[in-house]
């Protein structure tokens, strides 16, 4: 005999819902306050997995109004992780992910130039490291 049916047929069965939340804590790669907005800046060359990215979706949930979570990615072309082939043969990219979660995103190529240091930008040494990320991601 089952329990609810028997020893505990006054109680009510399975009619509550209790919401519960697992608290972590979320530490941005870069935050800087732009006018009355704090950004905070994540950096990505890839999401490793379902796990990693939904974290983002649940961090902006509870961001205050004036806090903004962008992205700024390695390669916004770069396939998710998981993503299954469309009919055109494509895979949903990190830029699509980001814009069909509502975030902003950025590569280097056209992060705003207010938000940077342009000189670091010209520089031999960025140069070098950029075609060395560009050769690694071919």
């Amino acid at each position: 005999m089952v329990l609810h049916e028997s020893i505990l047929k006054d109680w009510e069965h399975h009619t509550e819902h209790v919401p519960y939340v697992i608290e972590h804590k979320y530490e941005p790669d870069f935050v800087r306050k732009i006018g009355r907005k704090t950004i905070l800046l994540e950096s990505k060359g890839r999401f490793w997995d379902f796990q990693e990215y939904n974290k983002y979706v649940w961090v902006k949930k509870i961001l205050p109004k004036n806090t903004e979570l962008v992205f700024l990615f390695a390669n916004p072309s770069a396939p998710m992780p998981g993503a299954k082939r469309r009919r055109d043969g494509t895979k949903r990219s990190h830029g699509e992910w980001a814009t069909a979660n509502g975030f902003r995103w950025f590569s280097e190529d056209n992060i705003p130039d207010s938000w940077i240091d342009k000189a670091a930008r010209n520089t031999e040494e960025f140069r070098r490291r950029n075609d060395k990320i560009n050769l690694e991601m071919q």
